[in-house]
């Protein structure tokens, strides 16, 4: 019978970082003290968790499978918030055990640009617009967006309107309630 850590005798999980990401290339490379050499990670795999991309130094648990080509990830199981400095909201350090008391909310990205470090993003049933920086996005683990992505979000007032302090793809949230 097999225990959480393995599905059956060909795959396990374990627990790593991502080394880099290029959802451009559509792949990318996670480091792990189980595994002796780099677990490459598809796009594939991060599309069936729900996202598109992750951002460099996320920790990551995955299920790995060795083949004769090296070492590759099969399922992402969970994406740990980096750790690092706390995020910020109009220059006051956000508590992260008050985070978790915040409500998530569906939400649809209307536009992120990556250059500029910031973009907007509806949530369903408001009118108003809700602000996403970069360093939001980092500190939830993702290096972008697209448009027209569905996404949950934990949201504060700012000095400027509703701004995102956390955001979490929509099949990580649901996974979150289950």
């Amino acid at each position: 019978m097999p225990t959480d850590d393995v599905q059956d005798d060909l795959t396990r999980i374990v627990a790593g970082y991502v080394k880099w990401f290029d959802p451009a290339r559509g792949f990318g490379f996670v480091i792990s003290d189980d595994v002796p050499h780099d677990i490459l990670l598809h796009a594939n795999v991060l599309r069936n968790f729900g996202q598109s991309s992750i951002a460099d130094g996320a920790g990551v648990r995955l299920r790995v499978l060795s083949t004769s080509r090296g070492t590759q990830a099969t399922e992402l199981v969970a994406i740990d918030i980096p750790e690092g400095l706390p995020p910020r909201i109009d220059d006051e350090v956000l508590d992260i055990d008050a985070l978790g008391a915040l409500e998530i909310e569906p939400a649809r990205v209307k536009w992120f640009d990556r250059g500029k470090g910031f973009g907007f993003a509806n949530v369903f049933g408001r009118p108003e617009d809700v602000f996403l920086h970069m360093e939001i996005l980092r500190a939830s683990g993702l290096a972008e967006i697209a448009p027209g992505e569905a996404v949950c979000l934990r949201i504060m007032d700012g000095k400027r309107g509703r701004m995102a302090v956390q955001l979490m793809s929509w099949e990580s949230a649901a996974r979150r309630t289950e």
